[in-house]
């Protein structure tokens, strides 16, 4: 059966609740010390800051994935900027073009409000990630840098 890619509307949030808890849950082991939020909280960070928003894949009503994203300022063009700050594939839905899907979706929105591009960082060590990543974009000419404020719960 195939699969969607849709804006997920505020009043619809809660069905990201799976996905945040299993994204937790994969993430937990990767913290410095720290055990990731829980589903709620994370839930009720993203409802409540209206710069957020979710780009989700589903597969009938079940969600199988979602790209948390941000449209901002590019001023360098004065125009605007997609920038993906977290991509999540449910494990049993991984390897099914959700992924994808989703950086699909996302270039579409972008095209459609005139971004000059869409941007998004990868941990070295997400292999299966990077490898898409290579596959569908080109590498940035530019490194990232963190400046962690909080170290023992930033990555």
């Amino acid at each position: 059966m195939p699969f969607e890619t849709r804006l997920l509307p505020v009043l619809d949030h809660q069905l990201l609740l799976p996905l945040l808890a299993a994204y937790g849950a994969e993430m937990a082991p990767h913290l410095a010390g720290k055990s990731p939020a829980t589903p709620a909280a994370m839930l009720d960070m993203i409802s409540n800051d209206p710069r957020s928003e979710i780009l989700m894949a589903f597969r009938g009503d079940a969600p199988l994935g979602f790209a948390l994203f941000f449209d901002l300022p590019e001023i360098v063009f004065a125009r605007r900027c997609g920038a993906l700050d977290d991509l999540f594939v449910a494990p049993a839905a991984r390897r099914q073009g959700v992924a994808q899907a989703l950086i699909e979706g996302l270039t579409a929105l972008g095209a459609a409000r005139g971004w000059s591009h869409l941007r998004w960082i990868v941990p070295e060590t997400d292999q299966a990630a990077i490898a898409l990543y290579e596959r569908i974009a080109a590498r940035a000419p530019w490194r990232s840098y963190v400046l962690r404020l909080d170290p023992a719960v930033s990555l």
